[in-house]
């Protein structure tokens, strides 16, 4: 899994940016996967992503709510979010940790904590493992949900299931940030209904990422070269809903 991982919402700068010099805060995303029994990737994917919508709309984060600062603090910064795995009494810690377990549509759980300085991990969760594990899909994802936003992932990249995962992550938060406060509302009471599949073609991926929709171009820490492109969300393709987000 990736051990750190950052989004930015305009094009890579080397130089030092106001959000470089705040105080850097990062996300935990903690992955259960039992000796065995791993999860699919693709469910791992939509799992982290809809973990991450889910604690930008819970009550805690907003407002007074008890994890709204650090909330605040973290979005002000870089939007790094880390992703670790967990299994038995590993996991079991990591759940009596303040967070959200979520889960996916074939079981796949994952929890997300609020945000911890980026040289202040709590010991539970600093063990866990961040790398060595990587996921497959048994078989083929299905097509995306044409009522639900689609997280396109960038088919010339090879990324480790933890670095889709954050990468995903990134996508669906650049996603939320777009929308209004009702459309946000009707996503969130809809269940955040997304699929993250990879991009048919070269040509599909241009397409996307000319299309003015959001873009996730990582910052380089982790796996791929700074400025990459890795995620462009992509709203439902029926118009039910969402239409802020548009679509190709």
């Amino acid at each position: 899994m990736t051990s750190d991982d950052t989004a930015t919402d305009s094009p890579f700068r080397p130089e030092p940016t106001p959000r470089d010099e705040a105080p850097q805060f990062v996300l935990p995303l903690v992955v259960r996967i039992e000796r065995g029994a791993p999860p699919a990737r693709t469910d791992a994917l939509e799992t982290a992503a809809r973990a991450v919508l889910v604690i930008l709309s819970d009550e805690r984060s907003l407002g007074d709510g008890e994890w709204a600062q650090v909330m605040r603090d973290w979005q002000d910064a870089r939007i790094r979010k880390v992703v670790r795995r967990a299994r038995g009494a590993e996991w079991r810690r990591a759940e009596a940790l303040d967070g959200i377990t979520v889960t996916g549509g074939d079981g796949t759980e994952v929890r997300v904590c609020p945000p911890v300085p980026l040289d202040g991990w709590p010991k539970d969760l600093a063990r866990l493992q961040v790398s060595g594990t990587d996921l497959d899909d048994p078989e083929p994802p299905a097509a995306p949900d044409p009522a639900g936003v689609t997280l396109w992932l960038n088919p010339d990249l090879d990324m480790t299931a933890g670095k889709a995962m954050a990468q995903a992550g990134h996508g669906a938060q650049l996603a939320w940030w777009e929308l209004p406060k009702t459309r946000r509302k009707e996503w969130r009471e809809a269940g955040f209904p997304l699929s993250v599949r990879v991009a048919d073609d070269r040509d599909r991926w241009a397409a996307l990422t000319r299309a003015g929709l959001p873009v996730v171009r990582d910052a380089g820490f982790t796996e791929i070269a700074p400025g990459s492109c890795t995620v462009v969300a992509e709203g439902p393709r029926d118009g039910s809903w969402l239409p802020e987000l548009g679509h190709v």
